[in-house]
């Protein structure tokens, strides 16, 4: 073998092993649970808005932050940094804080909509892993704004009578209550209002106006502390996995009586001789393919998006809630969670 030969044969090798080397990498990662991935990301990616997968079996890209704080809502639990969602997500919520104080709520307290890049959680939701899904508070937002220690301590106030089954407390739900979440149901791009079967039991006895929308409030566990917010796939997102529709009617039927009998809690029967399963994690590799390029994708530029922060008109004398956080003992991890470039408009 000549000198020129080796050196094309050595280059050859060497490149085959650089390959190897990315295949192997990509392979490893593909491999780690995915919560671990996705929840260890700090910033979405630097690609194009898209939701991809299920609610529950997916990612986002091109995720944009809620603002911590605007005219009709505050941003709750800042550190848990579970406040970006897609553009349609954000624009939505922006409208719905402005329609709800036209009917009298003094605004919206808003929790979990998803991670920088969606993908399952280190703990809580099964869902909101496409940016698509937002929890609003049932307590109303406060006259004053909240600083980061209270957004990460203020209380839940849950509308059941806990010393009774599955009974809502009428001490704190009203009339405004229902209208909030009837409007949530209104809007064409909302698929479905999550709340506590009680809560949905409440507004099929109680609620008087147009029942049109009454069928998309379901019933699921919990929820008696929040109800959750779920848009429809928007239109042209390719990768989105739409659920089934909601059937036909208001819900007050069959269905809802079933939560209300013993068997949604009764514990699972248990075979004695049966061998314990050890639950296996979902992987990366059991997303979407294209989720782990979202997980691997460049993240935008945090100091860009810090210096662009999102501050809504208000008094000259009054701070904006981001320098509020800035100034507060810190919380961990970090409650200055920085904010995009652009900001969607409302239509």
């Amino acid at each position: 073998m000549t000198a020129g030969s080796l050196r094309v044969f050595r280059g050859a090798l060497l490149a085959i092993s650089v390959l190897s080397s990315l295949q192997v990498a990509t392979a490893s990662a593909e491999d780690r649970p995915a919560k671990e991935v996705f929840g260890h990301l700090a910033l979405p990616s630097a690609t194009v808005s898209q939701p991809i997968g299920s609610y529950a079996k997916g990612c986002q890209s091109g995720a944009i932050a809620m603002p911590t704080d605007g005219p009709g809502w505050q941003a709750m639990r800042l550190s848990r940094n579970r406040r970006w969602g897609q553009p349609q997500l954000i624009s939505f919520l922006e409208q719905f804080s402005q329609d709800a104080q036209k009917i009298g709520w003094p605004g919206l307290l808003l929790g979990d909509i998803s991670q920088p890049r969606g993908g399952p959680m280190l703990s809580g939701h099964a869902s909101h892993q496409i940016g698509l899904d937002v929890d609003v508070w049932w307590r109303p937002m406060p006259d004053h704004r909240m600083s980061a220690q209270e957004r990460e301590t203020v209380p839940f106030i849950s509308m059941l009578d806990k010393s009774k089954f599955l009974t809502v407390d009428d001490r704190k739900w009203s009339p405004l209550n229902a209208r909030l979440v009837m409007m949530a149901a209104s809007y064409p791009q909302v698929e479905r209002v999550f709340v506590n079967p009680a809560i949905k039991q409440k507004l099929c006895q109680t609620w008087t106006g147009d029942r049109t929308f009454l069928g998309k409030i379901r019933p699921i566990y919990g929820h008696d502390e929040h109800f959750h917010i779920r848009l429809e796939c928007p239109p042209g997102a390719a990768n989105c996995k739409p659920q089934a529709p909601v059937g036909k009617g208001d819900g007050c039927d069959k269905s809802l009586a079933w939560w209300f009998t013993k068997e949604p809690w009764a514990p699972p029967k248990k075979d004695p001789n049966a061998k314990p399963i050890k639950p296996r994690q979902v992987m990366v590799s059991d997303l979407p393919a294209a989720c782990a390029a979202v997980a691997s994708a460049p993240a935008r530029n945090a100091d860009a998006m810090s210096a662009q922060a999102y501050a809504p008109a208000q008094a000259s004398s009054q701070p904006s809630v981001e320098s509020v956080i800035q100034a507060a003992p810190p919380v961990s991890p970090p409650a200055d969670i920085p904010l995009p470039l652009q900001r969607p408009t409302l239509n």
